[in-house]
């Protein structure tokens, strides 16, 4: 039996193309829901990470809607769900239960800029986290120190750096086993921060402010950095590489050495 040409390369294209999605290294989830403030650079990071995902040829969705994918079913597609940019209460308790079930099912967490300024009161995902935000100066350059260059990302960055962001101050600890990797110099920038509407004010965090870090927490791993407040900010090959370093590491648990 001879079938029809047009048959046959419908047929080859399709499992050219169901190949094609098999050799994938791994499956990210991009959410950047908000209820509290709401980052105009959020375009920009989702553009950074499709570009990382191409790059490292890795698949990316993005959405906003914490119905169609935080439950077993959509959640168990992903190996690292980005947490962009979010803010305030996002998500409702079956959503938090999946979520939770993920991360202990050995998922991965990413969580960039006001991903520390989400659910406050969901003490596990404070946990998850690390830190959590308190307050920020006004946008300023300062001298960023890397502690850990022995981390995927990081053999780009020099010793000391110049960057510019919004220099979250964070609350205390509320996990022990934080791995940091950057810290911003607090005599390069002023610190000082007054928020009269909120009754808040900060001068900083002294010698060790840290900005980024990561660790395992529940079965699963988590990344978070605080950079990324301007859109200009994800357009830095360097601070991309970095990025990627932290979904690559989420994603598969494997380590890198740069020295």
């Amino acid at each position: 039996m001879h079938l029809p040409r047009l048959f046959v390369y419908s047929l080859l294209a399709l499992i050219m193309s169901a190949g094609a999605a098999l050799a994938q290294q791994f499956n990210v989830l991009v959410f950047s829901k908000t209820e509290g403030w709401h980052h105009d650079s959020i375009p920009a990071g989702v553009a950074a990470i499709e570009h990382l995902g191409k790059l490292h040829d890795f698949t990316v969705f993005w959405t906003e809607d914490a119905n169609r994918v935080f439950n077993d079913k959509e959640l168990a597609k992903y190996q690292v769900v980005v947490f962009l940019s979010t803010s305030g209460d996002i998500l409702n308790a079956e959503q938090k239960a999946a979520f939770e079930r993920f991360i202990r099912a050995g998922g991965g967490f990413v969580g960039i800029h006001s991903a520390s300024d989400t659910e406050y009161g969901w003490t596990w995902y404070t946990k998850l986290v690390g830190r959590m935000f308190y307050i920020h100066p006004t946008i300023q350059t300062a001298t960023v120190e890397v502690l850990d260059r022995n981390f995927p990302g990081m053999e780009y960055f020099p010793k000391r750096f110049l960057a510019t962001d919004e220099w979250y101050q964070f609350q205390p600890a509320v996990a022990d086993n934080l791995h940091y990797l950057l810290a911003v110099d607090e005599t390069t920038y002023n610190p000082h921060a007054v928020w009269a509407d909120q009754h808040k004010q900060g001068d900083g965090m002294g010698k060790f402010h840290p900005i980024a870090w990561y660790h395992t927490y529940d079965g699963g791993r988590s990344f978070y950095t605080a950079m990324g407040h301007l859109s200009a900010t994800y357009g830095d090959p360097i601070f991309q590489h970095f990025l990627f370093g932290g979904i690559y590491w989420a994603a598969t648990g494997k380590g890198f050495r740069a020295e």
